[in-house]
């Protein structure tokens, strides 16, 4: 939707009930869902949200990375046919219930869900049921239509009353009845509507859809989207909806979790203000006794593509506290975590790099997220975990901790700027595991005992299903056969670090060709690159700024050498 999509709309108990008959139909045309082949629900309970990502780019993730890291589900973007613009929130302004965005066909929709499903990755669609686009023109399908007329689909009858924008978040009516940033507001307790919106939901599901964010959940009454819900092919189906919280506001999230689960909008404002500037120690606690909804009912992440727009919590360009937090998320047992996935901007309005197509992570701007080491390896850490209480805890009553996860897991953050070595005590049974954030083994005595040494801005993960980093069960994302470069660099702003060398994979010594490292744990920069085992290479790291002048590191070149098995973890500082 238009700029940062904020809050979203009571409606009168008056009802038109002259369509009525029309809604029943509307709801029934579409066959039952086929059963998907993913987990059940709750088994694995970590999204991967690849925010704009094309559907046939999707497909791809789930086979090569989503499925082999342990994610549980991935949430795509709006699947139907919107407004023309080459901004994001265009995805938000639906024209018609066709799938037919910017993003992929009907024919690639499907091929992607049934390619994730074989992946083991169930599939969340985003779904844009509050409202209608905010003006006239042609949709990414070739529809046409003007504001309060969609032919084929809705009139001007089918809206609410009020035409105004919201202005009073104090006033329930104002919000569930109004215009969300001028958006045509569906009324949604008309029994057409409801039709309607549960005949697009349905062939979602016909098509394998296994679950549904409700986009704008707090401008609907909670009883117009049970009753939405009820008229589903499976009125069951796990959605979560977007319910954000406001202090002292007319609508309050808790009220949507009779029909599903909700956003705990809270949970990720608060680690941005405990990560910039009060104590990790704090978080001993954290959870439902900060006054957040029930654990099982909630869902919770670092950052989404609005937040992260707005600022109210944690994106990509904090860097290693951004990275830690997600690493905190995904090892402590509070709601279903979202890992948002999405790309670099400077206008907050700026749509996907080439259409939402991804040929390569950390390319072309897509930042890749879900494919971090450092979070992706935490995946199969909460899984092995899942069940299991926080046990051991320690703080240094600053801005180090470390817990564990019963018998399974254990978790130590440096979240300062110096390193921390320390004996940590864990409840793990005693041998090798292998660090997933680093790649690196630990070995734990008898009495649960290791001792580790975490850099500024890092983590220590290990749990019971990665015993070794290599040739063992679950190794983490860099063990497999290429290069792990990390190098400590530090850059003013329109500043990035790349890293060339004699391989095509690094660009020949092409600086225009040199992949880009990652800041996300600035000042170190990361990038994995795939090399063929035992393949010997020279390289360098350079220095590009805004302008496109390069500077490279000073000294003699960097040789290394893949291993036969796994991949060479490369820890350098650059020479200035």
């Amino acid at each position: 939707m238009p700029r940062t999509r904020v809050r979203r709309r009571t409606r009168p108990p008056h009802r038109r009930a002259v369509l009525a008959a029309l809604a029943v139909a509307a709801a029934t045309l579409v066959a039952p869902a086929s059963p998907a082949a993913a987990a059940p629900p709750g088994e694995k309970d970590v999204t991967a949200v690849l925010f704009e990502w094309r559907f046939d780019s999707v497909a791809s993730a789930c086979t090569d990375s989503l499925g082999p890291a342990g994610y549980g589900s991935v949430q795509v973007s709006p699947p139907q046919e919107h407004i023309q613009g080459p901004q994001w929130w265009t995805s938000y302004q639906p024209v018609s219930y066709r799938i037919a965005g910017r993003l992929g066909d009907r024919t690639a929709f499907k091929r992607m869900v049934d390619t994730c499903h074989a992946a083991g990755v169930k599939v969340v669609a985003d779904a844009v049921i509050n409202h209608m686009a905010a003006s006239d023109g042609t949709g990414t399908g070739g529809s046409s239509y003007t504001k309060y007329n969609y032919p084929g689909i809705y009139s001007g009858s089918d809206m609410d009353d009020c035409r105004a924008t919201i202005s009073n978040y104090g006033d329930r009516g104002n919000v569930q009845n109004c215009e969300l940033v001028q958006l045509a507001d569906l009324d949604t307790g008309e029994d057409y509507v409801r039709g309607r919106i549960a005949g697009y939901l349905n062939d979602l599901l016909s098509l394998g859809v296994d679950a549904f964010r409700i986009d704008a959940a707090k401008h609907m009454p909670a009883a117009d989207l049970a009753a939405i819900k009820s008229r589903l092919t499976n009125p069951g189906v796990h959605w979560k909806q977007e319910a954000i919280f406001g202090a002292g506001e007319a609508v309050a999230p808790g009220e949507y979790l009779g029909s599903g689960d909700v956003q705990e909008f809270r949970y990720a404002r608060d680690l941005k203000r405990t990560f910039r500037s009060e104590s990790l120690a704090h978080l001993k606690n954290f959870g439902e006794a900060w006054g957040y909804m029930a654990s099982g009912r909630s869902g919770v992440f670092v950052d989404n593509h609005d937040t992260e727009r707005g600022g109210d919590t944690l994106s990509y360009k904090d860097g290693s506290a951004y990275t830690l937090a997600n690493v905190f998320m995904l090892a402590w047992p509070y709601g279903s975590p979202d890992v948002h996935s999405g790309y670099e901007w400077t206008d907050k309005d700026a749509g996907p790099p080439n259409g939402g197509s991804v040929s390569a992570c950390h390319t072309d701007g897509w930042k890749c997220q879900h494919a971090w080491r450092e979070i992706s390896s935490m995946v199969a850490l909460r899984n092995a975990a899942r069940g299991q209480a926080v046990t051991d805890w320690w703080d240094n009553g600053g801005d180090q901790i470390a817990f564990g996860r019963g018998a399974k897991a254990y978790v130590a953050i440096n979240h300062e700027g110096a390193a921390l070595t320390r004996t940590f005590q864990s409840s793990l049974p005693p041998g090798a595991y292998c660090d997933v954030q680093s790649g690196r083994t630990v070995t734990v005595n008898g009495s649960g005992q290791f001792t580790a040494t975490l850099g500024a801005g890092t983590a220590v993960a290990l749990h019971v299903n990665a015993r070794t980093c290599s040739g063992g069960a679950t190794p983490p994302p860099s063990a497999t056969a290429g290069a792990s470069f990390a190098v400590n660099a530090t850059t003013v702003p329109g500043q990035d670090i790349h890293v060339t060398g004699d391989r095509p994979e690094l660009g020949n010594w092409n600086t225009g060709a040199a992949p880009k490292l990652d800041p996300a744990a600035y000042p170190v920069w990361k990038l994995d690159v795939p090399l063929p085992p035992g393949t010997v290479f020279a390289y360098k790291y350079v220095r590009k700024d805004a302008a496109g002048k390069v500077t490279w590191e000073s000294g003699a070149n960097r040789t290394a050498t893949v291993p036969a098995t796994g991949a060479v973890t490369l820890t350098d500082t650059w020479r200035g």
